[in-house]
């Protein structure tokens, strides 16, 4: 073994890559062994200069750093945050709702080191694969009202941290933005001018998995379904305006995809009278309303008035484009890191929205 006087071997033994640790590399570079696990581990608490010289070192040596799996059973983390989806993979990545919220949460774990481990509740069944991937992680970010119940009794049974977003779940932390409140501005907005009849375009509002009109259908709970929180305010809004809207005129949607918004749209225009206000319960609704109505030949905002929700970066770039609320999706992500991170205050948080006003409902 090398005396701390001397430099470091040029090349390193057959194999020893698989032997050396924090201790011997610390002797082969005559450095202490903290400095070489700040260089791997604490990036900030070595100069720029000294960590790269650290870092080429054992990499030239063979050393690639401390062993993830040793680390995890040493200190009981594993550096991975648990990410829980209510919706499958492909639509939470292609949802901009959702995509711009992962971003959120992303850049406050890059800072961090940390790494995000994307779990659907879509493959809740599969039991092992489902407690493997959950051993993997020091806690979970529960994105969405989960539809099978026991995942949250298994989560909370863990011990983890855990933090759900866009809905309250009883014992957990939870992050949401002021949808009641949002959705009654909006329609408050709206009705400034009266309109003769008002239709709703609704989210997820029942358990039916077709689009369809809620008339006959028990709605969602609040504390389930964040939609229901924006049929309230639409409804508290419009009440106090003198208008009394028929569950035949709300229409709920079970996905938030083009195909389903279209379809809404199309039968909510198609009726008689013919609405000439939507209070849409999100943009891709509310952007799907515009294309229908002007295939219709309608005029917007003469003959049809449209209010979106949410403040897509595609509902400005319409013509017309979209009033809209803006919901902080991204910051909804960094709010939900630093609480599970413990950089912020473990309360719950309600994020207030704005109202975005253009040319669809000036």
């Amino acid at each position: 073994m090398m005396g701390r006087d001397q430099t470091p071997d040029q090349t390193p033994p057959a194999n020893e890559g698989r032997r050396l640790t924090v201790k011997l590399m610390a002797e082969k570079l005559n450095v202490s062994t903290a400095t070489i696990s700040n260089a791997f581990n604490r990036p900030d608490q070595l100069s720029e200069a000294r960590r790269r010289w650290i870092l080429d070192e054992c990499k030239r040596l063979g050393y690639m750093g401390p062993n993830a799996a040793a680390r995890s059973l040493r200190t009981g983390r594993t550096g991975n945050v648990g990410v829980m989806l209510a919706d499958n993979l492909a639509y939470s990545l292609t949802d901009p709702v959702a995509s711009e919220f992962l971003h959120g949460l992303a850049e406050v774990l890059d800072k961090k080191r940390m790494n995000m481990l994307l779990l659907s509740s879509q493959d809740a069944g599969n039991s092992y694969r489902s407690h493997l991937q959950e051993s993997m992680v020091d806690g979970f970010i529960v994105y969405g009202w989960l539809t099978k119940r026991d995942t949250y009794e298994r989560l909370l049974q863990q011990g983890k941290p855990m933090v759900a977003v866009d809905f309250d779940l009883e014992g957990c932390t939870w992050v949401n933005i002021d949808n009641y409140q949002g959705a009654r501005a909006s329609a408050e907005h709206a009705l400034k001018v009266p309109p003769r009849n008002v239709s709703i375009l609704g989210l997820r509002l029942v358990e039916q998995e077709d689009v369809c009109s809620i008339r006959g259908h028990d709605l969602f709970g609040e504390t389930r379904a964040i939609s229901v929180r924006r049929l309230n305010g639409y409804l508290d809004a419009l009440g106090l305006a003198g208008y009394d809207i028929s569950p035949d005129r709300i229409w709920s949607t079970p996905t938030n995809n083009h195909g389903d918004a279209y379809q809404a749209a199309y039968e909510a225009l198609s009726q008689t009278p013919r609405p000439d206000l939507l209070l849409c319960m999100s943009d891709r609704l509310g952007l799907a309303a515009i294309q229908v109505a002007l295939q219709m030949k309608l005029r917007i905002p003469e003959d049809l008035r449209i209010v979106g929700f949410d403040g897509i970066p595609e509902g400005n770039t319409l013509h017309p484009s979209l009033t809209t609320v803006y919901q902080q999706s991204a910051e909804k992500g960094r709010v939900a890191a630093r609480i599970f991170l413990g950089e912020q205050e473990d309360q719950n948080v309600l994020i207030p929205t704005r109202l975005l006003v253009r040319e669809s409902c000036p």
